[in-house]
């Protein structure tokens, strides 16, 4: 049984693989916040580095690709997933790497950092949350979001105005850590049933 102070282990999902992306600048202000929290321990799943087929066959490739990120998101007590917004929703590989797993996201809760152009990447958010939902997993209410993302940060990658990204971040990882404790204890009682 796990105590009830033991820190949760937070995986945030990098959930771009573009050429030029902009989600590292947005990981790093993020992982900044989750290392300060004392009842968060963050590991890192970063789409980019992964080479996961498209064809969802059980092959000894999917296996060998699968092999390292798998665990990460099974031992994962919560998530942060940050996503950009292309062409109104949120990345294939986002998506592939979603799709390859199932009782990895179960009874978990999932934080949404979206960064985008004018809509701040919330497209994506919202269609995440009906992902998620089918999986089992709770998104939290609150999000971050950055409007005209590249604009936001400096040239070494500190926002420029941290005041209302720095608070909502709080509140998200507030809820998070909640949900996070609450559906672990829960689940150490009762086994969740899908």
């Amino acid at each position: 049984m796990t105590s009830a102070t033991e820190p949760l282990t937070v995986t945030v999902v990098i959930g771009s693989n573009r050429h030029g992306r902009f989600g590292p600048v947005v990981a790093d202000w993020l992982l900044e916040h989750v290392e300060r929290r004392e009842g968060l321990t963050p590991e890192v799943v970063d789409v980019a580095a992964l080479d996961l087929p498209t064809s969802f066959a059980r092959t000894a490739q999917a296996a060998a690709a699968l092999a390292d990120v798998t665990p990460k998101l099974a031992r994962a007590d919560a998530f942060v997933v940050l996503t950009p917004e292309y062409n109104h929703s949120y990345p294939a590989g986002l998506k592939n790497l979603i799709d390859w797993h199932y009782e990895e996201w179960r009874a978990k809760p999932v934080a949404l950092v979206s960064y985008g152009g004018m809509a701040g990447g919330l497209r994506a958010a919202e269609h995440l949350r009906q992902v998620f939902a089918e999986l089992h997993a709770v998104t939290v209410r609150d999000t971050v979001s950055f409007h005209n993302a590249g604009a936001a940060f400096d040239d070494s990658g500190r926002l420029k105005d941290p005041t209302a990204p720095d608070a909502a971040a709080k509140t998200m990882l507030d809820q998070l850590e909640w949900w996070g404790r609450a559906l672990r204890e829960a689940k150490e009682r009762r086994p969740y049933a899908a």
